[in-house]
């Protein structure tokens, strides 16, 4: 089984390749492999249980907040996309 991950260059200090792979079962577990390989990235994707506010994780494009959060169950060949939200204006 492999999942892959989708990570935008915004967060390149945390995964040396764009799109990792992982054999999690969930997006908790998906989220402690990525730590394992990449430290400290887990802290800015989930604050406890939840994800940050300012984080938006896909599912295959799918908004995982409108899912199981990250207890969502993972698939085979499935897609996960995490992007910190971005936000601005003019002053």
């Amino acid at each position: 089984m492999a999942i892959e991950v989708r990570i935008p260059t915004i967060s390149p200090s945390f995964v040396d390749r764009r799109r990792p792979r992982s054999k999690a079962v969930h997006l908790a577990e998906l989220f402690a492999d990525l730590d394992a390989r990449h430290t400290g990235i887990q802290a800015r994707i989930v604050d406890g249980d939840q994800l940050r506010r300012f984080v938006n994780v896909y599912l295959n494009d799918e908004d995982v907040r409108f899912l199981d959060g990250i207890n969502t169950k993972l698939s085979d060949g499935d897609s996960v996309t995490i992007l910190p939200a971005v936000a601005g204006g003019m002053a």
